[in-house]
């Protein structure tokens, strides 16, 4: 059975009204709230994707919510447990089944550095909501022992046709639904294209302690 692809989010998204300006991307709209143009707000972003019907659309046909996620990273991320050791990949397969492909041209986000085993296993979660990724990227700032001044934010762009993922669905009633969350479960080639320091941060905005260094890192995946 070929899998369908998810229609493009983006596409019922922008051009964006934030506190009376416009955005026509979601990388305009990110660098909007990481140079301090904008107050980055997860919440708001996420009552505005709650009534996106492309968005609804999006987690209506997935199942994959929050519980079954945490249980797959765990499965993923185990080394010694020999009884289990065909789990992983059975828990795989049977996501893999019912996977999509995510849409040419869509934008998602992560925080932090690319993890090295992510071009390995195949795996990254990601969110399509920008202020979440700021969020996160800042927390994971916070919880480094050394160079805690550099913030990273990550943006990819979609640009193959056979990038596999899963919408995760959401608790409505818990924080975890300003998370917002794609897991990537396949593809070929995820690509760095560009890498910027930005400049001239309103750190009010961000609520920022000691961001000394904010990266702001693009990539391509097909």
């Amino acid at each position: 059975m070929s899998k369908l692809t998810l229609p493009l989010l983006d596409n019922s998204l922008y051009p964006q009204v934030w506190q009376q300006q416009t955005f026509i991307s979601p990388q305009d709209f990110l660098l909007a709230m990481l140079t301090g143009r904008i107050t980055p707000d997860a919440q708001t972003f996420t009552k505005q994707l709650l009534t996106n019907d492309v968005y609804i659309e999006w987690v209506n046909t997935t199942v994959f919510g929050r519980y079954l996620h945490r249980q797959f990273t765990a499965y993923s991320q185990q080394t010694e447990d020999s009884f289990n050791t065909d789990m992983p990949a059975i828990f795989r397969q049977e996501l893999t089944r019912h996977a999509q492909y995510l849409p040419l041209e869509q934008i998602l986000f992560f925080a932090g550095d690319l993890p090295k085993s992510v071009r390995q296993t195949k795996l990254l979660t990601t969110t399509v909501n920008p202020a979440t990724v700021i969020a996160n990227a800042k927390k994971m700032m916070e919880k480094k022992t050394t160079n805690g001044s550099e913030m990273i934010v990550n943006e990819i762009k979609i640009t193959g046709k056979q990038v596999l993922g899963f919408p995760i669905r959401h608790n409505k009633r818990t924080s975890e639904r300003l998370r917002n969350e794609v897991l990537i479960l396949d593809f070929q080639d995820l690509r760095l294209v560009n890498e910027r320091t930005i400049e001239d941060i309103k750190k009010s905005n961000i609520e920022s302690m000691l961001i000394e260094t904010m990266l702001l890192r693009s990539y391509e995946l097909r």
